[in-house]
């Protein structure tokens, strides 16, 4: 298990940052590779992205030597979501199945954690948010079948999509943390559009089922500047209270959503008119 810290900026910082510095600040690249978990803890709310790829053997973790407690869940929720092919999660000892789009929330207190795949040629590749938790709340799997669709967007405006809800109040409760899936219609290509600001809660992206040669042009600062990622298969993008997020593809691609903040209000946004983009 390895975990990379990143300390996040402000936005008078990233006014002045170039391309190199602003993806080592809000850019993870590194999350799957083969029989390797992979933390990048930042102080961003003090959120942990990880990912987590078992092809040849199981994979174990669960330390806390990284954040200063007996375990890494020991203050801690996580969500778990499977982005590839079948596989288990299992938390101390007891066994959860994961297909592709099944997310696994891991409440506070967990000690060991293992993940396995089915098939080697086929392994799963799993993707983890966790947060700081105040409560106790139950382990649950949330199938893909059991989340809450949400339609939103135009095919006109080429930003159709249709948003899953895993871990949220009306349908599998936690701590602070929130998480899903947003897949976008055939020919669409915007997400999050038109953009927004949430003040009280970060963000986190993971972009995924990008093919090989597409990439994800994903806007990030302050309305009136905005800077840009180009992010490929995988990645995953931090972004703080302060920015704006929202992208558009080359192709066809998902995201998974994770946030954590001051509430679980989903509409508790500050929308931004494109209008007033710089």
């Amino acid at each position: 298990m390895t975990m990379k810290i990143l300390y996040g900026a402000g936005p008078q910082d990233v006014k002045g940052y170039d391309t190199e510095r602003l993806r080592a600040e809000f850019l993870v690249e590194d999350l799957f590779r083969p029989d390797t978990v992979n933390f990048t803890y930042t102080h961003v709310d003090r959120l942990i992205v990880g990912g987590a790829v078992p092809v040849s053997k199981t994979l174990e973790f669960g330390s806390g030597e990284d954040v200063g407690t007996p375990h890494l869940l020991s203050a801690r929720e996580m969500g778990i979501v499977n982005l590839g092919g079948p596989g288990t999660i299992t938390v101390d000892g007891q066994s959860f199945d994961l297909s592709n789009r099944d997310v696994l929330y891991v409440g506070r207190g967990a000690r060991l954690l293992t993940a396995s795949s089915v098939s080697a040629e086929r392994p799963a590749r799993f993707y983890m948010n966790s947060v700081p938790a105040g409560a106790d709340v139950p382990h649950r799997l949330i199938t893909q079948a059991e989340s809450k669709p949400l339609d939103l967007g135009d095919a006109r405006r080429s930003n159709k999509r249709q948003l899953r809800m895993y871990i949220h109040p009306e349908v599998a409760p936690s701590c602070l943390l929130l998480m899903g899936i947003t897949d976008l219609a055939e020919g669409s290509i915007w997400n999050t559009m038109p953009p927004h600001l949430h003040e009280r809660r970060m963000e986190a992206y993971c972009y995924f089922d990008l093919s090989e040669e597409d990439r994800v042009i994903h806007l990030m600062g302050r309305p009136e500047e905005t800077r840009h990622l180009i992010v490929a298969d995988g990645n995953a993008v931090l972004s703080p209270a302060w920015s704006i997020h929202m992208g558009a593809g080359t192709g066809p691609y998902a995201f998974v959503w994770g946030m954590t903040g001051e509430n679980q209000e989903y509409n508790d946004v500050t929308p931004v008119a494109p209008s007033e983009l710089k």
